[in-house]
């Protein structure tokens, strides 16, 4: 994983979370990247940058999420 500024990511297609809601929560936007590499942001500061995850690190954590995994 590494982190990186808004720039970087400004032609990434982002979407927002379906855990995501419009009252303020704690909300989360995604993007695909090259090679399946997955960025994410803030929704409420997006110029702080993203995390970008690796594809197998991204991939994990999806499978282990959906398997119900407490450490990931």
């Amino acid at each position: 994983m590494y982190t990186t500024t808004h720039a970087t990511l400004s032609g990434a297609r982002w979407f927002t979370s379906s855990y995501s809601n419009n009252q303020g929560g704690q909300c989360v936007e995604g993007a695909v990247l090259d090679g399946g590499q997955m960025a994410i942001r803030d929704t409420k500061d997006r110029r702080r940058g993203a995390f970008v995850f690796p594809a197998p690190a991204w991939r994990a954590f999806l499978g282990a999420v959906k398997e119900g995994g407490e450490s990931v």
